[in-house]
Order: structure tokens, then sequence, then C-alpha cells
């Protein structure tokens, strides 16, 4: 038996919301096809942006693990073949190894002829995402439901779905620089002072109110990470010229998706999406990378 799940690409944090908020982006993904078999996991095919960097040994791959970890929860002892496609560059920031574990737990369950609950697809997900990423469930939580995500829990998981008030578009621009999740954490402080910590929680709840609501004023204000951005900002080129060309181009908002380096700016529509996007690639000179303009998925991963 065979099944094949199309996962979206994810920004991470979303501003201020660290390890909590998701928000899922229509077009780019990871396709993985997992076929079961007698006898032990292997990865057939890599095929897809950054192919070459993806592991082929099962026990490395995210897609092998994340299907191991969804068998062994439906009391399966069979492995799996799998082919994977990438249309999301690996290290970039937009959720990818996430995409590829997703995928790899929902194709998996739907080859033995169960349709998987959420919050199973989440947890073989994110047993795969820790052995890359560490134990974080923003882009998965995205991925797998779409739209904007409250990660409330890990341990239990318990997520929130955060339907928009209003359609959005996302400008994506992608410096050509790798940023590992590890080492873009090492450069996170253990703990935070009290005034600090309590401006970023009240950014994040004003920015889950406002996106809900589409307050675009209120997410303008909002959309501001004291955390992670201003530590992270120096390891991507001229972070600080895209994020300013995007918002003088009439974003609401701009940040670091995930641990970067792809920066994102969110519109109202893609008119203004175009022009902040046309700005942020001029705002990066002669750096060369990957740009991109998409709307806000409102699905999340499913079969194809």
């Amino acid at each position: 038996m065979s099944a094949a799940v199309f996962a979206p690409a994810s920004i991470g944090n979303v501003g201020p919301g660290f390890d909590v908020l998701g928000l899922a982006v229509e077009g780019p993904g990871d396709e993985v096809r997992i076929e079961l078999v007698e006898g032990p996991s292997s990865v057939e095919e890599v095929s897809g942006l950054d192919a070459e960097l993806i592991p082929r040994e099962p026990e490395s791959n995210v897609v092998t693990v994340a299907a191991a970890a969804m068998l062994r929860a439906l009391g399966e002892g069979r492995g799996v073949r799998v082919w994977l496609r990438k249309g999301i560059p690996a290290s970039g920031g937009l959720g990818g190894s996430a995409a590829s574990s997703v995928a790899g737990a929902w194709a998996a369950a739907l080859a033995v002829g169960r349709e998987p609950r959420p919050v199973e697809v989440m947890a073989a997900a994110l047993t795969a995402e820790a052995t890359v990423a560490g134990r974080h469930l923003d882009n998965i939580a995205a991925c797998v439901l779409g739209g904007l995500t409250v990660v409330r829990s890990t341990d239990p998981i318990d997520v929130v779905r955060v339907p928009l008030g209003r359609p959005l578009w996302v400008a994506l621009v992608t410096p050509a620089v790798r940023i590992e999740t590890r080492a873009a954490r090492s450069v996170l402080p253990a703990t935070l002072d009290r005034a600090a910590w309590v401006q970023q929680m009240a950014n994040t709840a004003a920015l889950v109110h406002a996106l809900a609501a589409g307050e675009l004023g209120l997410v303008s204000r909002a959309l501001v990470d004291g955390f992670a951005e201003p530590r992270r900002a120096a390891l991507i080129p001229r972070f600080a010229e895209v994020r300013r060309a995007a918002l003088d181009a009439g974003a609401v908002g701009s940040s670091i998706s995930g641990a970067g380096p792809t920066i994102f700016a969110l519109a109202p529509d893609e008119g203004t999406g175009l022009k902040a996007l046309e700005a942020m690639r001029a705002a990066l000179g002669d750096v060369p990378g990957r740009t991109e303009l998409a709307r806000v998925a409102e699905r999340g991963a499913r079969p194809v």
C-alpha cells in the first residue's frame, strides 16, 4: 500500500510569538510518497530544491523518522520506502523539516488505511523535528492545520487554529545563506528580563487579536519581536535594509521567518505585496537570494 501527501511551507514565530505562533504559506511545499514494505525502511529518491543536502540514511531523514513514529503509534511494524520532492529550501526558515516530517507522518498513516487525527500527525512529526531543530511545534502546527496557529502546549500537544479576519499576502525574501535552527537558537539567551518578557507577551497577544480581527493598524504595532530578531539579525545579510524597504512599500509588518534567513512581510492585497517584494529584492542589492509572493494558506497538509 502507498500514499502521498503535500505539506506547505510555514512561517515560524511570526514576529514576537517565539515557538508559539505559526502561519502556513500557500504555494511552496514538500511532497512525500510512502510505500509500506516488509523489511527495513529506505529513502528511494530525493528531488527538488537542495535535494543534495537531504540525508539518504533512514535514521537521519525526517520523513522516515516521522513515518516510523506514526507506524509505531498505530501498532504497525512494517518499514517504508520514501520518495521526497522538496519545494522548500533547506535551512531557509520556512519550515522545510517540519513540512517533510508532517507529510511523512500523514502519508504513513494513509498507507495503512488510517485517516489520522491532526494531533497524531503533530506528535509523529514532532519526534522527527526534534532530531534536527528541537521540540517546537510552531511550524508543524501551521503546516498541519493551515492558517494561523497558536501552540499553547507542546507536552501535551495543545494547538489552536485562529481564523484570519481578512486575506493576507506574504512577501518572502531568502538570502543565499544557510542558517540551521540549532545554530540560530544558540545565539538566544536562556532568560529574558521581566520588562522585555511582558512586552513580548503583550505583542504576541495583540498580534493574534489583530490577525483574527483583521485590524491592520494593530498588526503593524504588534508585529515587533524584541527577543529573537535583534539577536539573529546579524546572521542575515542586509536584514535591516530589506525589512525597512518592505514597510516603506506598504507592508503592514515584517520580521524573520523562523530561524531565518528568510525575511517575510505581510501585505493586505496582492498589489501591495508585489510592491513590497520588489522593494525587498532591490534592498538585497548584490546579495543573491530567492523571492516569492504567496497568500496565507487556508489549508494545511493534504493527500495528493
